[in-house]
Parts: structure tokens; C-alpha cells; sequence
């Protein structure tokens, strides 16, 4: 006699994160745009735009747990939202203010996945600055001098991120960073509210992961 029975293959509580198989390391690209503001400016507000693109890595550490490594080009800064007297000087008008702020970053972050390959995670983030660019217009003219006061080279900070599955290796990802050291440590009294200034942005990104 031949008895017969239905059999299931069982899917591993160790499957990649992205796929049905066990996969250790995945690695993808990431472009995006940054909505900035510098804390301690005269101004408030994520009217900076700026540039997040570069290279991302998971490396699988237990079951939904992953390390997450980035390699990225990113522009930071801050932008007016309108003319203002400066605080020190209620006869001269500020036009235009800029801080151009490209950055090369590298985060470190901590993942966790649900069963639908979505994924948020924290961690932090070292950048070194490129090449640093403060512009102040004022009427009259050139009555502030911003050179005199440096930005810093490196820069650390703290980020919590949220990557929602939406096709394959498709993720949209949003993301929220701060500095945790100030970008500068003296600034213009014309044209800030405090000595110290920290980079302050959300992150909104496409991610595409694959081996």
C-alpha cells in the first residue's frame, strides 16, 4: 500500500531580511533630498535644501536585527525665509542669508524588520565638511563680516530612521538628524542667536537594495 501526504516547505525564521533566503551582507544605493536648518541662526524654519545620495550596506546580525553602514554625500545648511534688521543693528536690513554645507558622512545604524522587510532603526553619524560657505547680504552693504568666524571640519550626530518596503528591493526612507557636536562653537552676533550652531534636518530618500 502507498499512502500520500501533503508536505510544506517551511520557511526559515533566519531568512534575509530582503528576500525568502539566508543572506548575510546586502548592499544598495540611496538618493534623496535634505530639508535643513542651522540651530542658533536668526532663523527658523527647513528651508534649506540639499543633496543626500551615496552607498548603503546591512550587515545581518540575529534573525530582524542588522547593521546598517552608509557612505554618503550630503548638503546641510540653512536659508532666510524673508529680510530682517539684525539684532544688533536695527538700522541695517539683512537680505540674503545662506550656509552652504556639503558634507562626506558616514552612519553607523542599528535596524529593526518586521515581517513585511519595512525596517526603522537608530544611530549616529560622523561627517567631515568639503568646503563651508556662509553668505550675508545686507543694506547698506557689507556691514557683516562672516569669515572671521570658522565652521568645524568634523562633525557627530544622532539619527532615527524609518524604511518602508514597497517593491523588491524598493524603500522609501525617511529620516531624522541632529548634531550631537556644534558645527561652530563662535558666531557672528549679527547674524545668530547663540555661540553654538548644530545642523538640524529631516531626510526624505529612495532606497534600492540588491547584492
Amino acid at each position: 500500500m502507498f499512502f500520500c501526504s501533503r508536505s510544506y516547505a517551511q520557511i526559515s525564521e533566519d531568512a534575509d531580511v530582503y528576500t525568502d533566503r539566508i543572506r548575510v551582507i546586502s548592499v544598495g544605493g540611496v538618493i534623496g533630498a535634505n530639508f535643513c536648518q542651522v540651530d542658533g541662526d536668526a532663523y527658523a524654519g527647513y528651508y534649506k535644501k540639499g543633496l543626500n545620495i551615496g552607498g548603503i550596506g546591512y550587515v545581518r546580525v540575529y534573525r530582524s536585527m542588522a547593521v546598517s553602514f552608509e557612505l554618503l554625500y550630503t548638503q546641510k545648511g540653512a536659508k532666510d525665509n524673508g529680510a530682517r534688521f539684525l539684532p544688533t543693528d536695527s538700522a541695517t536690513l539683512l537680505v540674503k542669508y545662506n550656509i552652504n554645507a556639503p558634507y562626506v558622512e558616514i552612519p553607523v545604524m542599528f535596524n529593526y524588520f518586521d515581517k513585511h522587510k519595512s525596517h526603522f532603526g537608530v544611530g549616529a553619524a560622523y561627517s567631515r565638511a568639503l568646503n563651508i560657505v556662509e553668505k550675508a547680504d545686507t543694506y547698506p552693504a557689507n556691514m557683516v563680516d562672516v569669515t572671521k568666524y570658522p565652521f568645524k571640519m568634523s562633525e557627530y550626530s544622532l539619527l532615527a530612521s524609518a524604511q518602508m518596503h514597497v517593491w523588491k528591493g524598493l524603500f522609501f526612507n525617511v529620516r531624522f538628524q541632529y548634531g550631537l557636536s556644534p558645527m561652530r562653537t563662535v558666531s557672528p552676533p549679527e547674524v545668530a542667536r547663540a555661540q553654538k550652531q548644530y545642523n538640524n534636518l529631516w531626510t526624505v530618500r529612495v532606497m534600492y537594495i540588491f547584492l
